[in-house]
């Protein structure tokens, strides 16, 4: 599993390109042939870019659920909605269908943040918002989230 580092600042052209910063392209530089998929994100107004393998096993746990619980096939559906497949080109660009631009209101200046196992896309405005937002209750979910002691990894 791939596990990128960093937060960058973009441009996007007027057609919707990206183009990826050298250091993330060579963090990319395993998994890039194989492409990737690009989609809306659950819980916030960015996109997710996930590389192939990664999205195959999400989907894997996806086809999993059983599609005659109503439920399991409403998520499945909207969780896949304007879900799209992109490479990089020979330029290193990455070019953004119009309707996910659209829906994170990608227009000029994108920041590209790792996510463990994925790259979050955002309009550079919306990220500090949802940073911002976040910064007050951030230490109260570190701590539900990360202070479960299960056993010693050595991280502190």
């Amino acid at each position: 599993m791939n596990s990128f580092i960093g937060t960058y600042e973009v441009k996007a052209d007027a057609k919707g390109r990206l183009m990826l910063p050298a250091v993330l392209k060579k963090q990319m530089s395993s998994v890039v042939d194989k492409g990737f998929v690009i989609k809306r994100a659950v819980f916030q107004p960015c996109l997710e870019l996930y590389p192939m393998e990664q999205w195959q096993l999400l989907m894997n746990k996806v086809n999993k659920l059983n599609r005659f619980n109503k439920k399991n096939d409403a998520f499945i559906r909207r969780f896949t909605a304007g879900v799209k497949v992109v490479e990089v080109d020979n330029a290193g660009r990455l070019l953004i269908p119009k309707d996910l631009l659209a829906f994170s209101g990608i227009s000029k200046q994108t920041v590209l943040a790792s996510a463990v196992n994925i790259i979050e896309i955002w309009d550079k405005d919306r990220y500090e918002k949802a940073i911002d937002d976040a910064s007050g209750d951030f230490a109260d979910l570190a701590e539900e989230v990360m202070g479960q002691d299960d056993g010693d990894d050595g991280i502190s």
